[in-house]
């Protein structure tokens, strides 16, 4: 079952599905006071700080987006007006992990 912007859900464990030789992979958590953030959201935004992507954290505070080789930005949007961006640096083959705190 999917919710709010359609995406799957998001959780730790990347699905086995997943061929990493051939995609390049964005994975984060958000946490406030060491507790994950279900009801926070995801933007991604590439090089020029255009939109492309965003998903809904799931049960475990987690977000995941498959990019295109290079430089992007992720926006993690909270309630209470929390906005954090944080660069990270997609390169296939492998996972960036972002670890954002609010």
């Amino acid at each position: 079952m999917t919710q709010g912007c359609a995406a799957p859900a998001q959780t730790a464990r990347l699905p086995a599905t997943v061929d990493l030789s051939n995609e390049a992979v964005i994975q984060g958590t958000v946490t406030r006071d060491g507790a994950p953030v279900t009801n926070a959201y995801a933007r991604l935004l590439d090089s020029s700080g255009e939109f492309t992507a965003e998903v809904a954290t799931g049960d475990e505070g987690v977000f995941r987006f498959f990019a295109a080789d290079g430089e992007w930005t992720v926006r993690v949007l909270a309630p209470g007006g929390v906005s954090v961006d944080t660069k990270v640096t997609a390169k296939v083959g492998e996972v960036a992990t972002v670890e954002v705190s609010i």
